[in-house]
C-alpha cells in the first residue's frame, strides 16, 4: 500500500515532466484507434457493392500496417521510458542509500507504468472515439458514399485492439525498466547529473574528407532516382540509391559533428558572441552522441514527407482525372482472336458490337446515346522498334526492356476526330502522306519525340508517311482515370485499307440523367457482356461507374495508408528529439545555474534555449527536406500515369502537418526545458 501511494505521489509530483511522455501515448493510442476503427464507421454508408468489397481490402491492409505501426509505437515507448528512467536517476540513488531494495523500486515503476499506461489508454481511447466520428464524415468523402443517416459509433474491435497492443507494449516496458534497475549502481545514480557528455574533437581533416565522399555518393544516389532512372531497370536496384543515402546520411551527420563547432570556434566574432559558445557546444555534443539516432530521425522524416505528399498527390490527381480521361459512359471494345477455333466467336468477330448486342436482347438505342463505332488497326510491319528510326538503338541503350516488337495502333483520322469532338478533345487534319502520334503517358513521349524530331518516316501498303508535328500530339481513346495512352498513330482514311483490324470500339453516353438508372444499365450490359464472354463474343467492357468506384477506392485506400504511416512516423521523429532534449535540460541544469550565477538574465537564458532546441530539431528536418525533393521526383516517374497537377496542394498539406505535429514537439519541448532549468 506505501508503495501504491508513493508511486502516486510520484505521478502527481511529476505530471509536468511527463507532459510529453503523456501527450505522445495518448495521441499513439487516439490515431491506432481511430484508423483500426474505419471499418466500422462505414456501416452507416450507403455503398455499392464494389466499394464495399474495395473498403474490407482497405481495412485488412490497415490491419497489417497496424502491426507495424504497433513496433514503431514500441521502441517510442521504451525509448522514452529511458528518459524517464534517467530524469530519475538521483530519486532512486536516495531510496537506495535508504535502505530501499532494487526490488521495490523495480515495483513502484512496474505500479507508476501501470497507472501512466491505464490513463493514456483511457484518454487516448475517448480523444480517438471523438475523433473516429470526424473520420466517417472524412471517409464518406473520399468514397464519394451517401451518409443516409449519422449515428455516433464505437468500434469495439478497435478497442480491444487498443488494449491488447498497448498492453503488450507496457509489459515490455515494465520488463525494460526492472531490468534497467537490476544493472544500476548506486553512485551512478547519484552522480548521473554531474557527469557530462565527453567531447572529442574529431580529426577535422577526417571529417573534410568523408563530408566530401558521402556529398558525392549522396549526389550519385540522387542521380539514379531522376535523370538516371533508366539504369533502375530491376526491383533490387532501386535498393542501391536508398542504401547509398541511409550510408551517407549517417557519414554526413558525424562528419558535420566533428566539422561545425571546429569552424565556428575559428570565426572568434561569432563564436564569444553572447550565448553561441555555449549554445553550439551542447548543440554539437548532443549531434555528436546522437549521429545513428540523428539518421534514423532524418530516414523517418524523409519517408513521412513522401509518403504524404504521395499518396495525397495521388487521391487528388485519380479524382479530377476522371471527369477529364473518363468523358463518356461506356467503352466497349471486342477482341479479334484470329487463332480461336470457336465457330460463333469467329462468326461474331464480323458483325459489329452494336449487332452483337442486339442480337442478345440488349436494346442498344433505347439504353445508350452518342453512339460512336470505329476499329483500331495493326500492321505486321509498324512496330515500336521500327518507328524509332535512326535513335532505335539510342534508346536501346537508355531503356533495354521496352517492348520493341509490339504492333502499333493505328487509327483513321476521321474516326479519332468524332471522339475527340464527342470528348471535348482537339481535332486534328493530315495531308495523304503526314502522321501523327496523340499520346498522354510522359514517358513514352519523350521517347517518341526522340524519333519525330528526327522526322522518322513509317511505310503503310507500300507509302511512306512522314510525320506533320516534331513531337506528340496530346490525346486519348480508351477512357481511364490514368494517362495511359502511350501513344497511337492518327493516319489518312486512305492508309488503313488492306490494314488488319485489331479491335472493334463502340464508345457512348447511357441514356438518362439518373445515377440509379445508370447503375441499372451498367450492371445490365455487364450481365449480356458476361454471359457471351468466351462463348459467342469476347467483348471487355470499360465503364466510368467501375472506373470511378476503382480509382476512388485506390485512391482512399493510399490516402489512409500514406495518412496512417506519415502522422506515427512524424509523432515517433518528434517525440524522440523531444525526449532526447528534455535529458538534456534536466543534466543541464547545473549549467544554467552557473550561468545565472555569471550575471546572464531569464532573457538570455530563455533565447539559448530557444536557438538551441530549434537547431536541435531543424537538424535532421532540413536534411529530410532536401532528400524529399528528390524523393518526390522518384515518385512522380513511378507514379506519372496518375499524373501530377494536384503535387503542390499536396505538398502544402504535407507542410501543414509537419507544421503542426513537429512545430507542436518542439514548442512543448521548449517550455517543458524552460520548466526544467527554471530556478525555483
Amino acid at each position: 500500500m506505501m508503495l501504491f501511494k508513493l508511486s502516486i505521489k510520484n505521478i502527481t509530483k511529476s505530471i509536468k515532466d511527463y507532459a510529453i511522455y503523456f501527450f505522445t501515448l495518448i495521441l499513439g493510442v487516439a490515431i491506432f484507434y481511430v484508423f483500426n476503427s474505419i471499418e466500422s464507421q462505414t456501416v452507416m454508408m450507403n455503398v455499392s457493392k464494389a466499394t464495399h468489397d474495395m473498403i474490407k481490402v482497405m481495412t485488412n491492409m490497415l490491419a497489417g500496417v497496424s502491426v507495424f505501426i504497433s513496433i514503431i509505437l514500441g521502441f517510442l515507448i521504451i525509448y522514452a521510458s529511458r528518459f524517464m528512467m534517467k530524469r530519475r536517476n538521483k530519486e532512486f540513488g536516495i531510496y537506495l542509500t535508504l535502505g530501499m531494495s532494487k526490488r521495490k523500486i523495480s515495483l513502484i515503476l512496474f505500479i507508476e507504468t501501470l497507472i501512466i499506461g491505464m490513463i493514456s489508454l483511457l484518454i487516448g481511447l475517448g480523444v480517438g472515439i471523438v475523433l473516429s466520428q470526424f473520420m466517417s464524415i472524412l471517409v464518406a468523402n473520399l468514397f464519394e458514399a451517401d451518409l443516409t443517416k449519422f449515428e455516433f459509433i464505437f468500434s469495439q474491435e478497435a478497442s480491444i485492439k487498443c488494449f491488447i497492443y498497448f498492453g503488450i507494449m507496457y509489459l515490455l516496458v515494465m520488463i525494460f525498466n526492472t531490468f534497467s534497475v537490476s544493472k544500476c549502481k548506486l553512485i551512478d545514480l547519484l552522480y548521473s547529473s554531474k557527469r557530462s557528455e565527453k567531447q572529442k574533437l574529431k580529426n577535422p581533416y577526417l571529417c573534410i574528407l568523408i563530408f566530401v565522399v558521402s556529398t558525392c555518393f549522396l549526389g550519385y544516389a540522387y542521380y539514379l532516382v531522376t535523370a538516371g532512372i533508366a539504369k533502375l531497370d530491376t526491383a533490387e536496384k532501386i535498393f542501391i540509391p536508398i542504401i547509398i543515402g541511409c550510408v551517407t546520411t549517417f557519414l554526413i551527420f558525424w562528419s558535420l559533428s566533428g566539422l561545425i563547432l571546429k569552424l565556428v570556434m575559428s570565426r572568434k566574432k561569432v563564436y564569444y558572441k553572447g550565448l553561441n559558445s555555449f549554445i553550439l557546444r551542447q548543440v554539437s555534443s548532443k549531434v555528436n552522441t546522437t549521429v545513428f539516432s540523428m539518421t534514423i530521425i532524418c530516414i523517418m522524416l524523409f519517408v513521412t514527407i513522401c509518403v504524404l505528399s504521395a499518396s495525397l498527390s495521388l487521391k487528388n490527381s485519380m479524382t479530377s482525372n476522371l471527369e477529364k480521361l473518363a468523358p463518356v459512359d461506356i467503352q466497349l471494345t471486342k477482341l479479334l482472336d484470329l487463332e480461336t477455333q470457336n465457330i460463333e466467336i469467329k462468326q461474331d468477330e464480323k458483325l459489329s458490337i452494336k449487332e452483337t448486342l442486339e442480337k442478345n436482347n440488349f436494346d442498344i438505342n433505347k439504353n445508350l446515346k452518342d453512339k460512336i463505332e470505329f476499329n483500331i488497326y495493326e500492321d505486321e510491319n509498324l512496330t515500336l522498334g521500327s518507328t524509332l528510326g535512326i535513335k532505335l538503338e539510342k534508346i536501346k541503350e537508355k531503356y533495354k526492356y521496352l517492348r520493341y516488337e509490339n504492333k502499333e495502333l493505328i487509327i483513321k483520322i476521321s474516326d479519332y476526330n468524332k471522339i475527340a469532338r464527342l470528348y471535348g478533345n482537339k481535332e486534328y487534319s493530315l495531308k495523304e502522306n503526314e502522321y501523327l502520334i496523340i499520346a498522354d503517358f510522359d514517358s513514352m513521349i519523350e521517347i517518341r519525340n526522340e524519333a519525330l524530331k528526327e522526322k522518322s518516316k513509317i511505310t503503310l501498303n507500300n507509302k511512306n508517311y512522314f510525320p506533320k508535328y516534331k513531337k506528340c500530339s496530346p490525346g486519348f481513346v480508351e477512357i481511364s482515370s490514368n494517362h495511359i495512352n502511350d501513344g497511337i498513330f492518327l493516319v489518312p482514311d486512305k492508309a488503313v485499307e488492306n490494314l488488319s483490324i485489331r479491335n472493334k470500339v463502340l464508345i457512348a453516353n447511357y441514356n438518362t440523367k439518373s445515377k440509379e438508372e445508370k447503375q441499372k444499365i451498367n450492371e445490365n450490359i455487364q450481365k449480356v457482356i458476361d454471359e457471351m464472354w468466351d462463348t459467342t463474343s469476347l467483348i471487355t467492357i470499360n465503364s466510368k461507374i467501375d472506373i470511378a468506384e476503382s480509382s476512388i477506392g485506390l485512391g482512399a485506400m493510399v490516402t489512409f495508408i500514406g495518412l496512417y504511416l506519415g502522422i506515427i512516423f512524424l509523432i515517433s521523429s518528434a517525440a524522440i528529439l523531444a525526449l532526447k532534449e528534455l535529458s538534456e535540460s534536466s543534466d543541464n541544469k547545473e549549467r544554467f545555474k552557473m550561468l545565472r550565477k555569471l550575471g546572464t538574465d531569464e532573457k538570455m537564458l530563455n533565447k539559448a534555449l530557444f536557438r538551441q532546441i530549434a537547431i536541435f530539431f531543424m537538424f535532421p528536418l532540413l536534411f529530410a527536406i532536401i532528400h524529399s525533393i528528390f524523393g518526390i521526383k522518384f515518385s512522380n516517374i513511378i507514379l506519372e500515369t496518375f499524373g501530377n497537377e494536384k503535387l503542390l496542394p499536396s505538398i502544402i498539406m504535407t507542410a501543414c502537418f509537419i507544421i503542426m505535429i513537429y512545430g507542436g514537439y518542439f514548442l512543448l519541448t521548449y517550455f517543458c526545458s524552460k520548466n526544467i532549468i527554471k530556478e525555483k
